[in-house]
């Protein structure tokens, strides 16, 4: 092989398998020397791939973790399964993996070939996810066309149903996508109510990017917080937990409010979510906790406890 910039590639797809490559096989499927090889390896690791070398008669090399993960090469079987993987993981807002799952979707499939979405397509239509608790599905495009808007950033236009059933044609300004665990939300500044506003994803159809730029506006809180506001109305309530377990054993949406606290963590955050959905979530963690503030939060988790013991009776 004597294109060098293939053979590169070519080189770093059979590396990126997990295994080590004695470098007079690489030499034999690339049909050149072994000191070809070795100064192919060098190229490589100038270019920032982790390529580590053992030695002895025949030596070998593989590729290992680096500070940095390196582009990967993906033959056609694995650019399909990793495309659905992620569709079914974004469309379905599963806990602590929602938002990259967006990112890395979107990404996957702006530089999917034309063969590729299809055949994507044809394994999503005929498959079917059970989703968790009552949050509804989405079509993975739609998150994708918004996670991708809200990058350039580029005005968007979609269909929009209210919750009262009336339909309607928004053009905004997206700024964020928010996850809450069971439903997707985007927070947009909506350019004909002149205000910011939040939008039910699943109530979203037909959208797609104008190609026109902006210049993205300060919000006046937090993305998540302003979600939060409006599921309850605007309001919301100062939450407590401690848990018998580290921080690290937290899901993600926990963590970054925790603390240490004696053998295991305190947790306190503002939460717009109902104190039955609350507890449940905090009950799907899988590690015992305490309510400790507030009231109604508590009241909701001997509520859920009693429902279980009922259920289990014999």
């Amino acid at each position: 092989m004597t294109d060098t910039p293939a053979r590169l590639l070519t080189l770093l797809s059979l590396l990126q398998t997990p295994r080590e490559w004695p470098g007079s096989e690489l030499a034999q499927r690339l049909r050149v020397s072994s000191r070809t090889i070795r100064r192919d390896i060098e190229r490589l690791r100038e270019l920032g791939y982790p390529v580590e070398a053992t030695l002895g008669a025949e030596g070998g090399y593989r590729l290992v973790a680096g500070a940095a993960m390196p582009p990967l090469l993906l033959d056609d079987e694995e650019a399909v399964a990793i495309a659905v993987g992620l569709r079914a993981a974004a469309g379905h807002a599963i806990e602590g993996v929602e938002e990259a799952s967006v990112r890395a979707l979107a990404k996957l499939e702006q530089v999917l070939p034309g063969r590729l979405r299809h055949r994507v397509g044809a394994l999503q239509s005929a498959t079917i996810a059970v989703t968790r608790g009552d949050g509804a599905s989405v079509d993975p495009r739609t998150l994708t066309t918004m996670a991708s808007a809200v990058a350039r950033p580029e005005r968007l236009r979609f269909a929009y149903r209210a919750r009262d059933g009336v339909d309607s044609r928004r053009l905004v300004e997206p700024y964020r996508l928010v996850s809450t665990g069971s439903r997707w939300y985007l927070v947009a500044y909506d350019l004909d109510r002149e205000d910011w506003r939040t939008f039910r994803v699943d109530r979203v159809a037909e959208p797609f990017a104008t190609g026109a730029r902006f210049a993205p506006r300060e919000m006046p809180m937090e993305a998540a917080e302003f979600v939060r506001r409006g599921l309850r109305g605007g309001e919301t309530y100062a939450v407590e937990v401690s848990f018998a377990g580290p921080v690290e054993a937290l899901p993600g949406w926990l963590r970054a409010d925790a603390e240490p606290l004696g053998g295991g963590c305190r947790v306190r955050f503002s939460s717009g979510d109902s104190p039955e959905w609350l507890v449940a979530r905090l009950a799907l963690t899988g590690i015992p906790f305490t309510v400790r503030t507030p009231d109604s939060l508590a009241a909701a988790a001997l509520a859920l406890a009693a429902r279980l013991a009922s259920a289990a009776a014999p």
